[in-house]
């Protein structure tokens, strides 16, 4: 499914791969405090938990950007046919597609693949399978890769302890073929994007803020998986890498993200997959978008 929004002039779409009521709170958040929760379990929105099977509600999507003659992708997905080791995203064959195509993009359209961090469900997209060999799926888009989190899984994915291909199925073949671009810090990108540094999730994650007349938006990757964490920031997810930067990064951007009055877009909240942090002394909850 798509959902649309605009920010100023430009117009951003979210391409749902997967969505569903499938994550235990204390095998996602290690940390996870019921009694905290329970005080403040009210303030979800409706359809982000459902307490009588214990899950949160968790998704996985793309972000699309319209700007000017510029087709950018956020993030690229898990992918069609990627052998993982989670069950959940082996070897999947979702509507990805198609639903890129109703939104108006072609392969062929899209001039920019913005990577905010190299795990696997957000480069997955970027190749696809041609006569038993893992091609580029967008043939004209520069893909922008985070330099540090480049160096990190490259080291990873040649050590014993590889156990996802993904660097080498779905980040090599774009490198291979002369697409990369690397982000070496923070800077402008494709010229309607400001790259920021939100180093923890993983040792390269970037944010990107967007501006058009007078909004605000900001694409904010894994720093939330859930607004469980934004009711109590000092939650990291099980898939952290640096977990103090991680928490110092969540606590750095709630403070500016909600001053700021920006539109987050994340890569894992159900629909509308974004909203607004609202302050209210030292604690922080979430606004779905209308």
């Amino acid at each position: 499914m798509i959902r649309e929004q605009k920010i100023g002039d430009v117009r951003v779409v979210a391409i749902t791969e997967y969505v569903g009521p499938t994550h235990q709170p204390e095998a996602t958040f290690p940390e996870f405090d019921r009694a905290m929760f329970a005080r403040r379990e009210a303030e979800l929105p409706p359809g982000f938990w459902y307490p009588h099977m214990d899950r949160f509600v968790i998704g996985i999507h793309i972000w699309a950007v319209f700007a000017g003659p510029n087709v950018i992708l956020i993030d690229a997905g898990v992918g069609n046919g990627k052998p993982r080791p989670a069950a959940r995203a082996n070897m999947l064959n979702t509507l990805v597609p198609a639903w890129m195509e109703a939104a108006g993009i072609t392969p062929e359209r899209v001039t920019h693949v913005v990577m905010t961090h190299l795990h696997s469900d957000h480069i997955g997209w970027n190749t696809r399978l041609e006569q038993g060999r893992w091609v580029p799926t967008f043939p004209n888009a520069r893909h922008l890769v985070p330099r540090r989190d480049f160096e990190f899984f490259r080291e990873l994915s040649e050590s014993e302890k590889a156990g996802d291909p993904s660097f080498r199925d779905s980040l090599l073949p774009v490198v291979d073929a002369g697409l990369a671009d690397f982000i070496e810090g923070p800077g402008e990108i494709a010229d309607c994007l400001q790259a920021v540094e939100a180093f923890g999730h993983t040792p390269g994650q970037m944010n990107y803020w967007l501006r058009s007349r007078g909004e605000v938006g900001v694409f904010c990757a894994d720093i939330f998986h859930h607004p469980v964490q934004i009711l109590n920031p000092g939650l990291n997810t099980a898939f952290c890498i640096l977990p103090a930067e991680a928490k110092a990064t969540r606590a750095r951007f709630l403070v500016e993200a909600s001053a700021e009055s920006a539109l987050i877009m994340p890569c894992h909240f159900p629909s509308p997959h974004c909203g607004y942090i609202r302050r209210n002394g030292e604690q922080f909850s979430f606004e779905p978008a209308t």
